[in-house]
């Protein structure tokens, strides 16, 4: 099992329901890929470096999770079509 760290910037023009749907489906993409959820980190509102769809601003999550190999492939395929996330990184983390 490798560790990894997903970065979601979450649209600022949705309300906060439909931001926890959000984040939940993709915690529910992660487990469905017998993927173990670490940590979730919200970060909140913050400012873009440049404008992303006419926003100046997004929510910030870091999901850290342990899977298999192939499972970070999957999730971008999934999380690339959702709407309310305007960008994604999904990064292995170095072993400790």
């Amino acid at each position: 099992m490798n560790k990894y760290e997903l970065t979601l910037v979450v649209s600022a023009k949705i309300d906060e329901e439909a931001r926890t749907a959000v984040v939940d489906k993709v915690k529910s993409y992660i487990e469905k890929a017998n993927a173990t959820i670490t940590e979730v980190n919200e970060c909140g509102l913050k400012k873009l470096a440049y404008e992303i769809q006419k926003m100046g601003e997004a929510y910030y999550y870091f999901i850290q999770f342990d899977a298999e190999a192939g499972v970070p492939a999957q999730l971008e395929a999934n999380i690339r079509i959702m709407e309310s996330v305007l960008r994604y990184l999904c990064v292995r983390l170095d072993a400790e």
